[in-house]
């Protein structure tokens, strides 16, 4: 999960605010050891408590759409229009644990399953889930997606949509200074509404390359959660639009096997983000590459194929932003595989009639 750096620098400096009422707060009621209470493991959970609290009452308006290093792999997840793009029909399983030792941190888990259906109609279906978890909050989306092939001798457009729906939940543990009955916090809330994506994607039949436009989140809904009370603080959670454009080019015959390019950027016309991913394929068995995400981390990738019905790939993403020195990196674990329909059968007379 990508997040602004403004929006993130303004709560910081309200976050120093509240801790010096917090510690002014300590000294007048007279807590032992007031000197040394904001470094123990209680009281950074409950800091990190707060800061969470302070972050989310005034509303998310950062990117929230999962980032992946593997999004080679989920094209689907950011644009309906790659469901069945290519043959078979495939399931993915991505994890990835973001931020590794920062508590709190991102863990997503993700799901898609996508299947080409042009020898009945010209279209690909699939199913998209993916659950997201960042400090107290937990955001699940599901989505149906429907892509109408269009093709072609140069190659296939594909025109898709995405419907389904985006449940956002709060479940806090909070341990308010005088009482556990606090109307000014939230309570454990959780609400679903509508979620809807859309894009464009085309890919080349005589050169090894795509290109693909999207938008998710296109009803950008504002889900509010109550306070413990029903009055004072509430968190207002804002699923912004987001844009994409991906690409990628494979160069083919490349020494001992084909060198493939990707790229995808992602904005919520607040920010952008870029990443760039080679990968080396060898022998169509094995792979391993570089991935580049702007302003945020320098990945390496490895995995291997089996005959193109499987395959199981690991990143690691080395934190480059103002996390790099509390974060040990990211861990991105992808598997995926996919079955080929076999071609009907020829059907042969047995009629002697027309032997």
């Amino acid at each position: 999960m990508w997040k602004t750096e403004e929006l993130i620098n303004k709560k910081f400096l309200l976050f120093r605010k509240i801790l010096i009422l917090v510690a002014n707060w300590l000294k007048f009621v007279k807590v032992r050891r007031v000197n040394t209470v904001l470094s123990t493991p209680f009281m950074k959970k409950r800091l990190l408590a707060l800061s969470t609290l302070v972050l989310a009452s005034a509303g998310v308006y950062g990117q929230q759409d999962i980032a992946l290093t593997h999004f080679i792999y989920n094209k689907m997840l950011f644009n309906p229009a790659a469901a069945g793009i290519d043959e078979g029909v495939c399931g993915t399983l991505t994890y990835r644990n973001q931020w590794d030792k920062v508590n709190g941190a991102p863990n997503s888990a993700l799901f898609n399953a996508e299947a080409n259906i042009e020898r009945w109609f010209p279209a690909g279906v699939g199913i998209s889930f993916a659950h997201d978890a960042i400090g107290f909050n937990r955001q699940n989306n599901l989505l149906l997606n429907y892509s109408q092939h269009i093709v072609t001798g140069s190659g296939t457009l594909g025109i898709g949509v995405g419907v389904g729906m985006v449940n956002f939940g709060l479940d806090p543990n909070w341990v308010p200074p005088s009482t556990l009955i606090d109307p000014s916090l939230p309570a454990k809330t959780s609400a679903t509404t509508l979620d809807l994506n859309a894009g464009l994607y085309w890919k080349g039949a005589t050169k090894p390359y795509y290109i693909g436009l999207s938008s998710t989140h296109l009803s950008a809904p504002d889900i509010a959660q109550a306070s413990i009370l029903g009055a004072g603080s509430s968190v207002s959670y804002n699923t912004a639009r987001h844009y994409y454009v991906m690409g990628g080019y494979t160069i083919e015959h490349l020494g001992p096997g084909d060198l493939d390019l990707q790229a995808m950027m992602r904005t919520d016309l607040v920010k952008y983000s870029v990443d760039i991913n080679a990968r080396y394929i060898v022998n169509k068995m094995f792979y391993g590459g570089l991935t580049y995400r702007t302003s945020d981390a320098i990945a390496v990738m490895a995995g291997f194929m089996i005959d193109r019905k499987f395959v199981v790939g690991y990143s690691y993403d080395l934190t480059l932003n103002k996390l790099s020195s509390v974060s040990r990196g990211t861990h991105e674990l992808m598997v995926k595989y996919c079955y080929f329909i076999p071609p009907a059968p020829v059907q042969k007379s047995k009629h002697p009639r027309w032997l």
